[in-house]
């Protein structure tokens, strides 16, 4: 029978996460956020990337501040009533973080901050999951952009290739995606190396509310404005979508 004497012992130790220190540490950069800047506004954002959220923190730097914390952490910061308010008026700005949603602290004219969200680039590739906006299909024949090692991958991907003389060559026609349906991982694999974007999907930043602290006055923060997502491969898209969230 097996001893209840023998039991594992763990040597390794983990630390914890300070979680209130590092939530107390963002709470203490946003209300020093409202005393550097002019303007504070609310936006909400979809599908954003963490290379393109980085972009737009660059672009921003030597005027401006984002946060992307936790929703409870921003509204704390900000204040949820008008007795704990960091400013008048902001306990107003907090109720409209919901969702997807960050912070964005500027000393930019209100113009040049609409400009800068209009005129943003977002360039990536469709992922897992994405839903196709055109159908994709590869005519039988020779795939010429594609590499003798590359064969083994490709049949993996489910495509019927063989070997011709060193060409990598489709046996037959096949569909990769279908307009409407969501992408399989191998889909989307093989039109990233194939460098062709099938899918569009809007990566949009919405703003939605604005705060002065000049006369500590709520108020909209204009027309809802989208990242512009732009792809360059055997075609050029462009998208311009108008989306609401308030």
């Amino acid at each position: 029978p097996k001893s209840k004497r023998n039991r594992s012992v763990t040597l390794s130790k983990t630390k914890k996460k300070p979680g209130l220190e590092r939530k107390g540490k963002v709470v203490t950069e946003i209300k020093d956020a409202i005393e550097r800047h002019s303007s504070a506004y609310v936006f909400t954002y979809n599908n954003m990337r963490n290379q393109k959220l980085k972009d737009l923190r660059d672009q921003l730097k030597s005027s401006s501040r984002i946060f992307l914390a936790g929703k409870k952490v921003m509204q704390i910061a900000l204040g949820r009533s008008p007795a704990d308010e960091a400013k008048t008026g902001l306990h107003k700005l907090s109720k409209f973080l919901q969702g997807a949603s960050g912070l964005l602290f500027t000393n930019l004219p209100r113009d040049d901050v609409e400009r800068l969200f209009r005129e943003f680039e977002a360039n990536d590739f469709a992922r897992t999951g994405s839903i196709a906006t055109q159908t994709v299909e590869l005519k039988e024949g020779p795939l010429e952009q594609f590499s003798h090692e590359m064969e083994p991958f490709l049949r993996k991907q489910g495509l019927p290739v063989r070997l011709n003389k060193g060409v990598v060559e489709l046996v037959a026609d096949h569909v990769v995606c279908e307009e409407g349906k969501p992408l399989s991982p191998e889909a989307a694999h093989t039109l990233v190396c194939m460098g062709y974007c099938a899918v569009l999907p809007t990566y949009y930043a919405c703003l939605g509310r604005r705060w002065r602290r000049s006369d500590c006055t709520l108020s909209a923060a204009g027309r809802p404005m989208t990242l512009k997502c732009t792809r360059k491969a055997w075609r050029t898209w462009e998208v311009r979508k108008l989306t609401s969230l308030l």
